[in-house]
């Protein structure tokens, strides 16, 4: 996969199962009711909104992400190494796009991992569509959420982050390392228009994963 850089020329414009909880009904409750409340879903982690960003090195380009993003862990499974996936496991869709005059660069994928902490989000996605970007290219993005009269905030892996001097081809040119699952650099674009919702949710512990031995003093 050769780097791109967005704003670089017109031409190479870069792209791009929550847990149940139970609740135990009085006694007094009757059995149909006491059924209806016994499980109710956990929270779950999730990031929704589309926005554009003001971009330092293509000040003037219309760029714009569109995310729709909910953790659902365990659903990915990676045997041997984890063979019910990962407690950050999601689903949903990354929409991405960046117009200069009349070109247009544009990105299409399914998000595979997602992560929160308070107004803040990481994700990724692999691409399923794109005229700038290859199919199975991982995409890494991150979210804060403004507050206070603040405005929201977001970064991708490409352009000025993710790059390794030591990974190029055969012509000299860097070659962008793809972005492992939720991995993003910290949000560095500002939203001038639009936004996001950040849901956050501590993260679940691995099903298989052995309880810490007891500590004896």
């Amino acid at each position: 996969m050769r780097i791109t850089t967005i704003g670089a020329t017109a031409t190479a414009v870069a792209v791009l199962a929550s847990p149940i909880t139970s609740t135990p009904a009085p006694a007094s409750v009757p059995a149909v009711l006491a059924a209806s409340v016994v499980s109710k879903p956990a929270k779950a982690a999730s990031v929704h909104g589309e926005a554009r960003i003001s971009y330092i090195e293509s000040i003037h380009d219309d760029i714009r992400f569109t995310i729709h993003a909910e953790q659902t862990p365990f659903t990915r499974p990676m045997p041997p190494t984890a063979p019910e996936g990962l407690p950050t496991d999601a689903r949903g869709t990354l929409k991405f796009s960046h117009s200069r005059g009349e070109v247009t660069g544009w990105a299409e994928a399914t998000v595979d991992c997602l992560v929160t902490s308070g107004r803040t989000a990481t994700l990724t996605a692999v691409v399923t569509k794109s005229n700038v970007e290859e199919p199975g290219a991982r995409l890494g993005i991150s979210v804060q959420q403004g507050g206070k009269g603040k405005p929201d905030r977001l970064g991708f892996s490409w352009g000025v982050v993710n790059v390794d001097p030591e990974n190029v081809d055969e012509n000299g040119q860097l070659v962008r390392p793809q972005a492992g699952s939720c991995m993003a650099p910290a949000p560095f674009t500002t939203v001038i228009k639009g936004g996001y919702k950040v849901v956050h949710a501590e993260i679940t512990k691995s099903p298989t994963q052995p309880e810490p031995a007891p500590h004896h003093s």
